[in-house]
């Protein structure tokens, strides 16, 4: 059973160590690029803080976005702006998000997110909670998918093993860590792929973080994950 509260204490430490890492930075090095092809890590910062505005829009019963339009080009505006700006932004913005979970409400009511995916309000925390350690990697200013919980680690995989289960595209897969082992990819009787390796390189291949090249695939080849 998904514990939204605990989720968000998650997404509040989470948070606290995103703001202490990108303090550290200056203006130049948001300018720089970040590991998100075409994105510096300002465009990084900027889609975060409209990250958990747009969580509140959904947690509210608004549209998460205006449209796609909106979205990408309130990064572009703000993608630029000086590392002060972004810290006040983050910070009140990440404010906002906790405010809101923390709002009395139904949490087994099923909210809309992006082009058209629904899912549990008990849920949106743990999504906010893949948006800031994820894009805080993506940084690249030293925290890395190793650094990551371990408790997070294992949700998130798990999160996207059943994200591609089911998909036509995908062979029937059993992803370990050898300790762990989750299912994913088209339904299938038998398992035709099983893919192996320490969870930070399968939340890392899965998240679309990195290529896979160093995890264990028994009975084919790895299989090509669409984009998320």
């Amino acid at each position: 059973m998904i514990d939204h509260a605990h989720d968000l204490a998650c997404v509040r430490d989470a948070t606290e160590r995103l703001l202490t890492a990108v303090a550290a930075l200056d203006n130049a090095s948001l300018a720089e690029p970040s590991r998100l092809p075409g994105w510096s890590r300002g465009h990084v910062l900027a889609h975060l803080a409209r990250n958990a505005d747009a969580l509140v829009n959904v947690l509210q019963g608004r549209p998460m976005y205006p449209g796609a339009e909106a979205r990408d080009a309130d990064i572009e505006r703000d993608a630029p702006r000086p590392l002060d700006i972004h810290l006040a932004d983050l910070r009140e913005s990440g404010a906002r998000f906790l405010a809101a979970g923390d709002a009395p409400a139904d949490w087994t009511r099923t909210v809309e997110l992006r082009n058209g995916v629904t899912d549990s309000a008990s849920r949106v925390p743990f999504r906010r909670w893949v948006e800031v350690e994820l894009h805080h990697v993506d940084l690249g200013v030293g925290y890395e998918l190793e650094d990551l919980p371990d408790e997070f680690t294992e949700r998130e995989i798990d999160f996207l093993a059943q994200r591609f289960s089911g998909h036509s595209g995908i062979p029937a897969t059993r992803v370990t860590d050898g300790t762990h082992a989750w299912r994913t990819g088209r339904t299938a009787d038998e398992t035709e792929v099983t893919v192996s390796g320490p969870p930070a390189e399968l939340v890392g291949w899965l998240a679309g973080r990195r290529d896979g090249a160093t995890l264990e695939v028994r009975g084919g080849t790895l299989p090509k994950l669409p984009p998320l």
